[in-house]
């Protein structure tokens, strides 16, 4: 599933396109995806202006004129291809499209069907159901070490699954907190109640960089996710552990280590990470 770098990565490859453009012509192609799409879905957003794109967690927010926000959520394997003029050669996995009146045209394509969208009034979205519990954004100021610190305090669950709660913290997926857990020296099994405040303050810095370094690379090619512009991300090519099995540890030359928890694959070095 795309984590927090691929959806920054695919809003700034909209805002290229779309910020102050209108929205001429769009196209839903079925009336659902995870979820029902909204009622008048396509005429609710036709001749409206982009005002803003947005990033919260995981969902990218498009502004739109008259006070609407259209929430988008990528899922498992939906991605945001942009293109000059309307698009021939429509798939099957094509579900929204909708050009702008410069000519460009976006295409919504999600394969498992996983992604979702909505539209929300603006002064609504604060407690919208999927956005209100949600914690810190993790690249922001206010995403401090104290904040972490407290947030885990007294936890009794694994440090890895506490990082991918999001009420904890916004938008960290099972890749990128294997690579921030690896960078700050803690074994994912550790229980996040029990880690130094010390040792907390190490895992902040290291979860803005891995994070900062992956939306630099455009993200991470897994599977079905490209960018905007067709491309592949390259960060996977930095992993430090995920997905190296077996392979030497680029500090101890220990091999790297998986196990499985809550059902998704962790990767670690035993040396390395206490």
């Amino acid at each position: 599933m795309p984590e927090l770098p691929e959806v920054e990565t695919t809003r700034r490859g909209l805002a290229l396109k779309l910020q102050d453009r209108r929205i001429t012509r769009i196209e839903a192609r079925r009336p659902d995806l995870r979820f029902p799409l909204p009622a008048d879905f396509a005429a609710r957003i036709r001749d409206r202006q982009v005002e803003a794109l947005e990033r919260r967690a995981k969902y990218i927010l498009l502004r739109l004129s008259g006070g609407l926000v259209w929430l988008i959520h990528l899922g498992m394997s939906g991605r945001m291809v942009i293109r000059q003029g309307w698009p021939n050669d429509i798939g099957p996995h094509d579900h929204v499209i909708f050009g702008t009146d410069d000519g460009w045209s976006v295409t919504f394509n999600d394969a498992r069907r996983f992604g979702m969208m909505d539209l929300i009034e603006a002064p609504a979205l604060a407690g919208h159901k999927l956005l209100g519990n949600i914690g810190p954004e993790p690249l922001d100021d206010a995403f401090t070490p104290a904040v972490l610190i407290a947030a885990l305090h007294g936890k009794r669950t694994p440090m890895k699954a506490a990082l991918l709660d999001q009420r904890v913290v916004a938008g960290l997926g099972n890749i990128y907190v294997s690579e921030a857990l690896y960078r700050a020296g803690i074994h994912p099994e550790r229980l996040a109640g029990s880690v130094a405040p010390k040792r907390l303050e190490k895992l902040v810095p290291a979860i803005k960089d891995v994070l900062l370094e992956a939306v630099e690379a455009g993200g991470s090619s897994l599977r079905d996710y490209v960018q905007t512009n067709g491309e592949l991300g390259y960060f996977q090519t930095r992993f430090r552990v995920y997905d190296r099995e077996d392979q030497p540890c680029h500090a101890c030359q220990r091999p790297i280590k998986r196990i499985v928890q809550s059902g998704r694959s962790t990767f670690f070095c035993g040396h390395c990470q206490k």
